[in-house]
C-alpha cells in the first residue's frame, strides 16, 4: 500500500538531484571548457595564461588578507593623550631647553596641536599600517564587474576606513577655516590648506582614471600626513597659529554633532528599509562606516580636550567632557562578528544598527550639551 507513496517521493528526490546536477554542471561548464582549451594549446600560450592566472590568484589572495586582518586596530589608541593631559592649550608658549647648554637664551617653543597629531596618526593607520581598500584594483574590479563595496563581501574594512576618512575631511576643514588661524581675516596656514586638499582627493582613485593617468588615493593621503606634521612642527616653533578660543571650540563641536547626526539618519533609513536580520547584506556597510566615525572622533575629541584645556577648565566642562569620552569609548565595544538589522522588537534577530544609532545620538546629545554651555 505504501509503494506508490515511496515511489512518488523517490521520483521527487531524483528530480531534485537531477536539477542540482544540471545546475552544478552549468556552473562548472565554462571552467571545464577552459581546461580542455588550455590543454590543447602550446606551452608558450599555456605559460602566459598560467602566469596570468597565478597573478590573479596572488592579487585576490592579498586582497582577502588585507580585508580580513586589521593592523594596529585599538579602541584605546588615544590613551597616551589622556595620560599626558596638562593645563596648557595648543599654541601656548612652553619653556624650551634649546640653547641653554651654550649659555644662550632658551629658545621659545609652543605646545603642538593634539588634534593635528591624532589626525595624522589616523591617516597613517588608514594608508600605511593598513592597505587602503577602496582604491585597490581588485576592489574596483570586484565580483563580475561589480565593485566589492557594492556587494555583501569583503567590504567591512573599507567601510570602516571611509568612516575614519569622513572625520579626517571634517577635521582638516575645521583646522583650515577656524582653528589654524586668527579670526576670519588672517592668512590661511599653507600646510593645513595642503592637508585639506589632500584629504579631499577621490577615495577610489587608482593610477588610471576616467580622464587618464592620475595619482592613487594612498599616495595623496600620505602627503596629508606630512602637511599635518609640518604644521605641528611650525606650531612647536611658534611659527604657526592655533586659535584655542571658546567660540572656535563651540563651532567645532557643532560641526561634529551635525556630522554624527547625518550618519544616524543614514542608519535610520536602512532600519526602515529592511528588517531582514542576519540576511540584510547592506547593514554591515552602514554599521562599520558609523563605527569608523566614532573610532576617529574618539581620538579627535580626546585631542580637543588637550588643545582647548584652558577653555574647558574655565567653563567647568571637565565632568561633562569626561562623560562624553566614556560614552564614545563604550560605543567602541560593540563589535559583532555578523551585523544584524532585525526588527527592534524581535526576540531572535538583534538590531545592531539601532544600537549603533543610539550610541551616535548619545554622543551627539553630549556634544549639544557642551555646545550650549559654551554658548552662554
Amino acid at each position: 500500500m505504501l509503494d506508490p507513496i515511496v515511489s512518488f517521493f523517490a521520483r521527487v528526490f531524483q528530480a531534485v538531484g537531477r536539477g542540482i546536477g544540471l545546475l552544478i554542471g552549468a556552473l562548472l561548464w565554462p571552467f571545464l571548457w577552459l581546461a580542455r582549451w588550455y590543454g590543447r594549446r602550446g606551452w608558450i600560450l599555456r605559460g602566459a595564461v598560467g602566469a596570468l592566472l597565478a597573478g590573479l590568484v596572488a592579487l585576490y589572495g592579498y586582497f582577502f588578507y588585507v580585508t580580513q586582518f586589521w593592523t594596529d586596530f585599538d579602541p584605546d589608541y588615544p590613551a597616551s593623550l589622556v595620560e599626558a593631559r596638562g593645563t596648557a592649550g595648543a599654541g601656548d608658549p612652553v619653556s624650551g631647553p634649546a640653547g641653554a647648554a651654550s649659555g644662550a637664551q632658551p629658545a621659545q617653543s609652543c605646545k603642538p596641536s593634539a588634534i593635528a597629531a591624532i589626525a595624522a596618526d589616523l591617516i597613517d593607520f588608514n594608508v600605511n599600517k593598513n592597505a587602503w581598500i577602496s582604491s585597490m584594483l581588485v576592489s574596483k574590479a570586484g565580483l563580475l564587474g561589480i565593485e566589492w563595496r557594492n556587494t555583501p563581501f569583503f567590504d567591512n574594512k573599507a567601510a570602516f576606513q571611509l568612516g575614519i576618512n569622513q572625520v579626517m575631511r571634517r577635521t582638516t576643514t575645521e583646522l583650515v577655516d577656524t582653528l589654524g588661524r586668527i579670526r576670519g581675516t588672517s592668512q590661511i596656514d599653507q600646510n593645513l590648506q595642503d592637508a585639506r586638499t589632500a584629504m579631499a582627493w577621490a577615495e577610489t582613485a587608482w593610477y588610471i582614471g576616467w580622464r587618464g593617468p592620475t595619482r592613487p588615493t594612498p599616495s595623496v593621503y600620505r602627503e596629508g600626513i606630512e602637511k599635518l606634521r609640518a604644521f605641528n612642527s611650525s606650531l612647536e616653533r611658534c611659527q604657526a597659529t592655533f586659535d584655542a578660543r571658546a567660540d572656535n571650540l563651540m563651532q567645532f563641536l557643532d560641526r561634529i554633532a551635525g556630522d554624527i547626526g547625518s550618519t544616524s539618519d543614514i542608519l535610520r533609513q536602512r532600519i526602515e528599509l529592511s528588517d531582514a536580520g542576519w540576511f540584510d547584506l547592506r547593514a554591515d556597510d552602514r554599521f562599520w562606516f558609523a563605527y569608523g566615525q566614532l573610532y576617529a572622533y574618539y581620538g579627535i575629541l580626546v585631542a580637543a580636550r588637550s588643545d582647548f584645556a584652558s577653555v574647558i577648565a574655565e567653563r567647568n566642562l571637565t565632568a561633562l567632557w569626561t562623560r562624553m569620552e566614556q560614552n564614545l569609548r563604550n560605543s567602541l565595544d560593540v563589535q559583532p562578528w555578523i551585523i544584524s538589522n532585525g526588527n527592534e522588537s524581535s526576540a531572535i534577530f538583534p538590531s545592531h544598527l539601532a544600537t549603533m544609532g543610539f550610541n551616535l545620538l548619545q554622543v551627539r546629545s553630549n556634544l549639544v550639551e557642551l555646545r550650549s554651555i559654551l554658548d552662554r
